[in-house]
């Protein structure tokens, strides 16, 4: 997983717990988008989405 994309990953995290957090975002929405989250920081951390390898993504520069 490239740094960009990890990046964007991490901001999307940011808005969607921003978005719950002052109650924007509520009810089943809000647990599916939190559960997404969780999904994005996640792979961010680890540095590896398996839906990149289901499709044959690779977001990584080459060497």
């Amino acid at each position: 997983m490239g740094g960009a994309d990890r990046i964007i990953r991490i901001i999307i995290v940011v808005i969607i717990g921003t978005l719950y957090w002052q109650g924007i975002i509520e009810g089943t929405l809000a647990y599916i988008l939190m559960g997404l989250a969780a999904f994005f920081l996640l792979t961010s951390f680890v540095s590896f989405c398996p839906l990149y390898k289901l499709v044959g993504l690779n977001t990584c520069p080459r060497k």
